[in-house]
């Protein structure tokens, strides 16, 4: 988690601010909050979730969550290795603002807030609205972020895939999260969201609007469209894919999880 205040780093896990930086040390002031145990857990009130800001990746996996954050636990299994994800915090993968970042596609298909705090009060911003491009955030002169809050309304089971040039260890080529609420055999809400192929990981409402309604049958992950897929990206190309790749691959990897999300259920 990092923010500015009087040209002081305020930082937890930390496991970003080396490899950011060419020089021996980091430059600046770094004031490490890693080891606020208040700010460190998962809990849950009358109607959220609530994730403290030097939350692990090892401790969301271990939390005890219900199946609409399997994709959020998926996915922090993805976060680097088994150290990065003992030390590595949900706030600070936020902060970091990656483009690649793995929490995020999971979080924005979970409805996920982000809570500021400063010496002005405590406000709470939307993750969408909270990651601003490619490493930049809404964060103020002042603020830190302190929680990360799922409404309880954000229900369902829930997908993370991830296309890489290997299995592990990868900074993804494309990332899909889907979170499916299903009531009766019929999609009652859907939540889709990609990373990797934006400056900022993004929902895809025209696909969520295709899915919501339908019948949670095989038939279901064909109604996921490429050109709806497409609408809400804008790629960019780089050594691991160029753009039309990423737009072939972002529909695939929505329709597979959705049709992961089909076959657990007719298991389940």
């Amino acid at each position: 988690m990092i923010a500015e205040r009087g040209g002081m780093r305020i930082a937890a896990g930390c496991t970003d601010l080396f490899p950011a930086t060419q020089q021996q040390r980091l430059p600046g002031p770094i004031l490490d909050i890693t080891g606020i145990q208040a700010l460190r857990g998962v809990s849950r009130s009358w109607n959220s979730y609530r994730i403290g800001a030097t939350t692990t990746w090892t401790d969301i996996v271990r939390a005890d969550l219900p199946p609409a954050f399997d994709a959020l636990k998926q996915a922090a299994l993805e976060v680097g290795a088994v150290q990065i994800q003992n030390s590595g915090t949900v706030a600070g993968n936020l902060c970091n603002a990656s483009p690649a970042a793995d929490g995020v596609p999971p979080l924005l298909a979970l409805d996920a807030s982000v809570e500021l705090q400063s010496k002005s009060g405590v406000r709470s911003l939307p993750l969408g609205e909270f990651l601003t491009g490619v490493r930049q955030t809404a964060l103020q002169p002042g603020e830190v972020v302190t929680a990360v809050t799922v409404p309880e309304a954000a229900r369902g089971r829930s997908r993370f895939l991830k296309l890489g040039a290997r299995k592990h260890l990868v900074i993804s080529i494309v990332m899909a999260a889907v979170r499916l609420d299903v009531v009766d055999g019929q999609v009652r809400e859907a939540a889709v969201s990609v990373g990797s192929c934006s400056p900022v990981a993004a929902r895809l409402p025209a696909v969520e609007a295709a899915l919501a309604n339908a019948p949670m049958d095989d038939s279901l992950a064909a109604l996921v469209q490429d050109a709806d897929v497409a609408a809400a990206l804008t790629p960019i190309a780089d050594i691991r894919g160029d753009a039309d790749y990423r737009y072939d691959a972002a529909a695939e990897l929505v329709r597979r999880a959705v049709r992961d999300l089909v076959d657990e259920r007719v298991v389940a």
